[in-house]
């Protein structure tokens, strides 16, 4: 009678493999491309269709309130941010977004076209991530990490793209096809079925001051990390050789891939403050000593640090703020975050007269001051210890879909790690 157990086994978990699989596809094309491949064009834009630095941020800033738009949109309207269709047209709406950025001749034209990439890769984002948690319910964490590892499997291969392209009408057009067949892997993706509903471990008094103190440590991780994620390919290409440029942002998707498993398994084991000024600290490291020294070392310690750390970040806040079991949590934290990465091109806007190297380390302050607030967390007191089992976090009713409307994740943790009421 035991003999058939090990076969059905397999069967499930090759199916769980095919949903994270398409999972990692969606996300790859909707963030990895769709999102960031304008990061490593950026250097190509400047060079030979004369986009000036204020312009550049401009167009960064459209893509972000259009990524806040469409997370807004999933939090508000319940059956969109669960809508395999809707997933499905908002990929073929990226890739026509992403294939006419090179027939767009005004920065008006370009900025309208960033702001529909970013409205709809949040709408790929937050149904893809819905669909994969439903489906992996109660599984191991490191299933879902892999599967936001397609966030940097996507920057790596347009990286890979860009670096081989030299022309930034091609490189525009070869990532609209390369985000199409990644799209087509997804097309299979379907919904499951939402689990029961449980009652959640709820505070008798929510920590307001810990709370406030992660969510403004996250919302300047907002700035910081979004001028790093736009400028610094830009930055590092100054008086260096192209590829360059092109290697740092192949290293950046590299060191993301296996980034949010590694920090979800750090997180059930170390306190969540602690291990997120740990990794906001290393991420200012990388991008202060992008900005402030030339040459590809110094190129190539702030790829691995703040690929190897951005993910990871969300990761850790957004968990934190579950364990606070602070009402919303997740939903404020996400919108401060937005709002920090809409700020962050307009707060350095001033340093781009000098190029935009002065930018980063800017950047690398903000995130070093995020890292001095989260850890003062541990001071206060109210501070999470242990990372919060998936299943706790999808049966709170209004909290499932806040959860993912941001590429940082909250991921399962093993059943012998779960936490009971904090108090």
């Amino acid at each position: 009678m035991a003999g058939p157990a090990p076969a059905f086994d397999d069967g499930r978990m090759q199916q769980h493999h095919r949903h994270v699989a398409r999972s990692a596809a969606a996300l790859a094309a909707a963030m990895g491309i769709g999102r960031f491949v304008y990061t490593p064009i950026l250097p190509l834009m400047t060079a030979q269709a004369g986009i000036t630095a204020h312009t550049a941020a401009a167009l960064a800033t459209a893509n972000y309130a259009g990524y806040l738009a469409g997370a807004v949109a999933g939090i508000l309207w319940t059956p969109l941010a669960r809508s395999v269709m809707v997933c499905k047209a908002a990929l073929v709406t990226l890739v026509v977004s992403l294939a006419a950025m090179p027939l767009a001749t005004t920065p008006v034209e370009w900025i309208a076209l960033r702001a529909i990439a970013g409205l709809t890769s949040a709408l790929v984002f937050v149904i893809a991530v819905n669909v994969l948690l439903e489906h992996l319910h109660g599984r191991p964490a490191h299933l879902a990490g892999w599967a936001f590892g397609g966030v940097g499997g996507g920057i790596a291969l347009s990286a890979v793209l860009v670096l081989a392209c030299g022309q930034w009408r091609v490189a525009w057009w070869a990532s609209a096809a390369l985000a199409a067949g990644l799209a087509a892997l997804a097309w299979t993706m379907r919904s499951a079925p939402r689990p029961a509903p449980s009652v959640a471990a709820t505070a008798a008094r929510p920590p307001h001051r810990a709370f406030t103190l992660l969510a403004t440590s996250y919302t300047l991780e907002g700035i910081g990390y979004i001028v790093a994620g736009t400028f610094l390919v830009a930055a590092v290409t100054q008086n260096a050789p192209h590829w360059v440029g092109g290697t740092t942002w192949l290293l950046v998707g590299l060191a993301t891939v296996p980034s949010a498993a590694l920090w979800a398994g750090l997180s059930s084991r170390w306190s969540h403050p602690g291990l997120l000024a740990v990794a906001l600290c290393a991420q200012a490291v990388g991008v202060g000593v992008a900005g402030a020294f030339g040459g590809v070392g110094a190129a190539l310690i702030g790829a691995v640090l703040f690929g190897g750390t951005f993910i990871g970040v969300s990761t850790l806040a957004l968990a934190s703020g579950r364990l606070l079991h602070y009402p919303r949590a997740v939903a404020l934290l996400t919108a401060g975050y937005s709002v920090g990465q809409i700020l962050g091109p307009v707060v350095v806007s001033p340093l781009l007269d000098d190029g935009f190297r002065p930018a980063l380390v800017a950047a690398a302050v903000v995130v070093l001051a995020a890292a001095v607030v989260a850890g003062s967390m541990r001071v206060v007191g109210g501070q999470p210890h242990r990372f919060v089992a998936q299943s706790e976090l999808a049966d709170v009713p209004g909290e499932f879909l806040d959860q993912r409307v941001h590429h940082g994740i909250v991921v399962v943790a093993p059943p012998h790690q779960r936490p009971g009421p904090q108090r």
